[in-house]
């Protein structure tokens, strides 16, 4: 079965390494498979990741090839000719000096981010951070623009400029904010308890001004009890009343990344990948994602997610939507990206080089 068979392909995936194993094969002509995220694992040069990409789109041309690459201490890939982005939060520090310059800069950072990915076969990166820099989460910290709202909407627009000039989508997050809690979602569930106004009236207030712009959003694993007492990505108000009928957003949603456990511990039990996977679907999220799964034991878990979803398929308990598939497919790239050599001679990409350099 293929997608053009079966499109309905939500559920986003790891990979073993730097090669496809027999395994990644097989998963990734599943029809559920909507597309992967790499890691650092994954790479070991930009001929490797190249090839690799390759033999992936050989399996199946629409999978969505995503990397968690931000700049700062989230860039996943830093030798073999990448550049070391700044920290977005470097970003907003010079808008305080010269607010110009700054958005320059940022359009400069994204271009050379997606540019730089797509000539490695990348089709999409998971940026740009809107979280508010509060001073109190250390997951986000410098991930930041910055605390105010404007600031952060005005850089990670320029950002998400940069990265359509490379035919590349973008993926703000984490909706609603992250910023304002000092829990550390990948090993504890924070918890806001904020109410709804206070939250659209700050934090939310980025994603409702580039609503239009943004290509895909991604929300917190974190409960705001006094909205919904499930974590965001598992809530239909926060997902569907809020971000899709009152703020009207209409691009794809991910989840954040189903393997943390504190954002799947849901009514006092720890949810299975599929049970999390299916509760992030019925709630309005498009793509489910499940990382870090495919390597030794834990690949047991990511194929019996595999499994459940198929289950639920079969009988009815849950049932694919084609705009989903719809939005999955419009976050594939605009256009063939240039290879390496190509990318380095391109003008744009030496100018948006020079800015960036120029930050020091």
């Amino acid at each position: 079965m293929t997608s053009n068979t079966a499109p309905h392909a939500p559920l986003i995936i790891d990979i073993a390494g730097t090669e496809l194993t027999a395994d990644d094969r097989r998963r990734l002509s599943n029809p559920l498979v909507g597309g992967l995220i790499h890691f650092t694992r994954n790479w070991h040069s930009r001929v490797q990741m190249r090839e690799l990409n390759r033999e992936i789109k050989s399996l199946r041309p629409d999978l969505l090839i995503c990397v968690d690459h931000e700049g700062g201490r989230v860039q996943r890939f830093r030798t073999d000719g990448f550049t070391r982005l700044p920290a977005m939060g470097r970003l907003g520090q010079l808008w305080m000096q010269d607010a110009m310059q700054a958005m320059q800069a940022a359009t400069s950072a994204g271009h050379v981010l997606a540019t730089e990915l797509r000539a490695c076969g990348i089709d999409f990166s998971f940026a740009p951070v809107l979280d508010l820099d509060w001073g109190e989460s250390g997951v986000i910290g410098d991930r930041s623009f910055h605390r105010d709202p404007r600031v952060v909407a005005l850089l990670a627009k320029s950002v998400m400029h940069g990265m359509l000039q490379a035919g590349m989508g973008n993926c703000g997050k984490h909706f609603p904010g992250h910023g304002s809690v000092k829990a550390d979602s990948h090993v504890a569930i924070p918890v806001d308890q904020r109410g709804l106004k206070a939250i659209l009236g700050e934090d939310a207030k980025p994603f409702e001004w580039l609503g239009g712009s943004l290509s895909a959003v991604m929300p917190a694993h974190v409960i705001y009890p006094k909205v919904d007492a499930l974590p965001a990505g598992f809530s239909a108000r926060w997902l569907q009343a809020i971000l899709r009928g009152r703020l009207g957003f209409t691009g794809a949603i991910f989840s954040d990344d189903l393997s943390m456990e504190a954002g799947r511990y849901i009514d006092g039990r720890l949810l299975s990948f599929g049970e999390a996977a299916l509760a992030a679907l019925k709630a309005g999220c498009d793509l489910p994602m499940l990382c870090n799964q495919s390597v030794g034991e834990k690949a047991a878990g990511l194929d019996q997610m595999l499994d459940d979803v198929a289950a639920a398929l079969r009988d009815g308990s849950w049932s694919p939507d084609p705009a989903s598939d719809a939005r999955r497919r419009a976050l594939l790239p605009m256009g063939d990206a240039p290879g390496w050599d190509a990318m380095a001679a391109a003008p744009r990409y030496q100018d948006a080089l020079r800015r960036l350099q120029s930050l020091g």
